[in-house]
């Protein structure tokens, strides 16, 4: 593990050669005939173990959480804290998102990751008020022009930095990188296809290389299920010209609120250096009443983005409809190498040892058990607890 300003050459000159541009990550999973899988920026959550262990579980492309620009190109300690990757061990493909609403803030501080990542996003989605105070996140959905700025002046930063910014042109230069954008809907969704449209740009040589797009709009609460009807629109409208992730209501893949020709993907079978990982196989699509909705079909849908649901089951996307204790123990393998602050690590676990998201209810650990172990007060107490926990669950 390290950070930015500690790698040697020798580390950095290995890093760099295992990075894949994301584009070329899109195209993989289109002729496996799947959609891309990608892990969502969670504040405090999206750090270097947990990007590890869901990597470890088939997640294609993994997501840092939102880092502040301005800070981060002014402070040593914000590089230090927001940005950990790893020099040892897997190094997954990652997208380090910021929050800007300065062209040059983001040109600059992307031009500081990019060595020792996959590509940069801009947060357009956090609904949160101290953001949307500061004109971050979903505030920046009113703020077209200034968006295709941002992004024209990364994009024009990077190249000038040397990396290789042609999009598909780039696909297989090991300099490939990526700029993309991450946003949310209006309640009038011709707002949002302008917006897109004027960030996008020309077809001939697109402003972004793809777009994330969580279908709620800035005051829609997370209980609120997605606007599906608003996202068959704009994938319709724009999937042919950009790739296209969603992000909201990513649950289980066997319980997608919409149909799709790359809904029956094969699990990819994954070895980390501790553990080997057996995936299922491929869950079955639950049986279609007469009396049940008709799903809306997006065939333009490139990839999904979770959040809440990989949190509580980091194996979702290698099938498993609940979280499996093996993945407890490859995320604490992973912290042991790259250490979380310890409340941390209990936040984690009390998330993969609950309920999941899914239809799959079923826990590791009871709430009372739960209880038990936020009690721990350190490691030592924590791991020989889990032990002893799934030491019972073994016999029973």
């Amino acid at each position: 593990m390290a950070n930015i300003p500690d790698l040697e050459l020798a580390q950095f000159l290995l890093l760099t050669q295992t990075l894949t541009s994301p584009l070329k990550l899109f195209n993989i999973a289109k002729n496996e005939k799947r959609l891309l899988y990608t892990s969502a920026p969670m504040v405090r959550y999206s750090k270097l173990a947990f990007r590890q262990t869901v990597f470890a579980y088939g997640t294609d492309l993994c997501w840092t959480p939102m880092v502040l620009a301005k800070e981060f190109n002014r402070n040593r300690f914000a590089r230090d804290s927001d940005f950990t990757i790893s020099t040892k061990g897997p190094q997954p493909p990652t997208i380090v998102q910021f929050g800007a609403n300065v062209p040059q803030e983001l040109a600059r501080a992307s031009s500081l990751v990019v060595p020792f990542s996959s590509g940069v996003d801009l947060n357009c989605g956090c609904p949160q008020s101290w953001a949307c105070a500061e004109t971050l996140g979903a505030a920046l959905m009113e703020k077209r022009e200034l968006v295709r700025d941002m992004v024209v002046e990364t994009r024009d930063q990077l190249r000038r930095d040397g990396w290789g910014v042609g999009k598909e042109k780039d696909i297989d230069n090991p300099k490939g990188k990526s700029v993309s954008v991450k946003i949310r809907v209006h309640k009038d969704l011709r707002k949002t296809i302008d917006f897109i449209t004027t960030v996008l740009g020309p077809d001939q040589d697109r402003h972004i290389d793809w777009l994330t797009i969580h279908p709620r709009t800035r005051s829609t609460p997370s209980s609120t299920p997605i606007n599906i009807e608003a996202l068959e629109i704009l994938t319709s409208t724009f999937g042919d010209r950009v790739p296209i992730l969603l992000s909201g209501d990513v649950f289980a893949l066997s319980a997608l609120p919409f149909t799709s020709p790359l809904l029956h993907p094969s699990p990819t079978f994954t070895t980390t250096d501790t553990i080997t990982i057996t995936m299922p196989p491929t869950p079955a699509l639950p049986a279609v009443s007469s009396d049940a909705p008709i799903l809306a079909h997006l065939p333009k849908l490139a990839g999904l983005m979770s959040a809440r649901a990989i949190l509580a089951n980091p194996a979702l996307y290698a099938g498993h409809d609940a979280c499996p204790w093996e993945a407890v123990e490859a995320f604490l393998n992973n912290v042991a190498r790259c250490p979380l602050p310890f409340k941390l690590v209990l936040h984690h676990l009390s998330e993969m040892c609950a309920p999941g998201m899914g239809p799959n209810k079923s826990a590791l650990l009871s709430k009372a058990e739960r209880t038990e172990m936020m009690a721990c007060g350190n490691m030592l107490d924590l791991v020989d607890y889990l032990e002893d926990k799934k030491g019972v669950r073994r016999d029973m």
